[in-house]
This record gives C-alpha cells, sequence and structure tokens, in this order.
C-alpha cells in the first residue's frame, strides 16, 4: 500500500534538515546571485542535486498545489526539486497528465529562471511534448525579452537532437545567433555541437553561414569536438 503524499509544508520541513550553509554560500557564488549578476535575489539551502534527485523519486505524488507552491518558491532547491518531480510525471504520465504538465510548465516559466532549472527540465516536458505537436511556441520563446524563455527554447531542442532530428535547431539557433546574453550563446553553442555529433556537415554549414558575427563563446561551444586544427581555423575568425 502506497504511503499518502506528503503536505508541502513537511517538505519543506526535510528539506531544511538537509540544508548546508556552506553549500549554500558556495552556491551563490556560483549562480551570480550578487547584485547585478543573472542570479540575483535567489536564495539557497544548500542541498546537492543527487539528493533533490532522491527526494522527487520518493514524493513523485506530491498533490498538484503543494508541488505548485514549491515550483514558486523563492529558494532555488525548492524550485529544482519541484521540475524534477514535474519531469518524472511527465514520463510516466498518460497523454492528459503529459499535457497538464506541458502547460503548467510554460505557465510558470517566470520561476524556472536559472540555467540548471532549464538543463533540467525543458528538453524532458518542452522538447519531449513537441516531439509530434506544434512547434511554434519554440519561436515564440526564442523572441521573447525573458533570458529563460529563450533558453528555454533552445534547450528543448536537445529532445529532437537525441531522436536523431536536427532542424529544428538549426532554425531556433537562427533566431538566437545574435542573442547579446553569454548564457544564451553557451545554450546555443552546446546545442550546435550536440547537432553536430548527429549532423556534421550541417553543423558546419551553419557556421559557415553564421561565422563572422557569431559571439566567441558560441562558437567555442560549437566546436569544442572539432580537430584541433579545424578548432583552430575557426577561431582565427572570431576575435
Amino acid at each position: 500500500m502506497r504511503k499518502p503524499a506528503v503536505s508541502a509544508k513537511a517538505l519543506r520541513a526535510e528539506l531544511r534538515k538537509l540544508a548546508d550553509p556552506a553549500i549554500a554560500e558556495q552556491a551563490t557564488r556560483y549562480f551570480q546571485v550578487y547584485p547585478g549578476g543573472y542570479g540575483e535575489g535567489d536564495r539557497f539551502l544548500g542541498i546537492r542535486v543527487p539528493r533533490l534527485r532522491e527526494l522527487a523519486r520518493r514524493h513523485r505524488d506530491l498533490p498538484q498545489r503543494a508541488l505548485l507552491s514549491l515550483l514558486r518558491s523563492r529558494f532555488h532547491e525548492e524550485r529544482l526539486l519541484a521540475l524534477f518531480i514535474l519531469t518524472l510525471r511527465y514520463a510516466r504520465g498518460d497523454a492528459q497528465e503529459r499535457d497538464a504538465i506541458y502547460r503548467c510548465y510554460l505557465e510558470n516559466t517566470e520561476y524556472i529562471d536559472k540555467w540548471d532549472l532549464v538543463d533540467a527540465s525543458a528538453p524532458r516536458i518542452v522538447g519531449a511534448h513537441l516531439m509530434t505537436g506544434d512547434r511554434g511556441v519554440l519561436r515564440r520563446l526564442a523572441r521573447s525579452e525573458n533570458l529563460w524563455e529563450r533558453r528555454i527554447a533552445m534547450i528543448s531542442t536537445f529532445a529532437f537532437i537525441k531522436a536523431g532530428e536536427v532542424d529544428e535547431t538549426y532554425r531556433i539557433a537562427e533566431l538566437l545567433v545574435d542573442d547579446e546574453h553569454d548564457l544564451i550563446h553557451k545554450a546555443v553553442g552546446w546545442m550546435l555541437r550536440e547537432a553536430g555529433k548527429r549532423d556534421p556537415r550541417g553543423e558546419r554549414e551553419f557556421l559557415n553561414r553564421h561565422l563572422r558575427h557569431m559571439p566567441r563563446t558560441m562558437l567555442r561551444y560549437a566546436i569544442e569536438k572539432f580537430p584541433e586544427r579545424e578548432r583552430k581555423q575557426y577561431l582565427a575568425v572570431v576575435r
């Protein structure tokens, strides 16, 4: 017989027992919580990711109201835990539940506001849902003024890449190749690199079209697995 699901209050109490101030302090530096940093204002409990994943497996039946409370929390780890639970539910859910999770995700992007939160969830929910759906939402997200929605658009295409489809990655990368934010440069470069593992010729064609105005960080990520001589040739073009 399955145990009753815990409440948000009880789960928060469990998280507080696991909190480590030293880990929390490290996280504030790593996620640029300082004034003007992309993580400004975020708060950390100091809990490692493997422990959060363990909690997500144990509490994947958390009631929806409690789950939303965690997703909208001011504490980073509570939001990440909620996203871990959502990805588990999505993977096991029927069509109706998957659609509800997808819609919930897009309705709460303001809380999916750090690169790790995006990267842990976007391919598994948005990307997975759009394998057979209308992908126009990705173009809308890619044009958003919200940094994290733009990253969601790009990282969601990882699901398609893993299924052997790369065209959508190139389409979204086209929209973001001139983006000004470093975290988008890294996301685009990373997805181009992954696409290139399946489609080396397509990646090089994309790079050659955009090379002279591509941010150097984006290029570096994209060509990370190229032969050293070829990497140097590409980098010599972009200063």
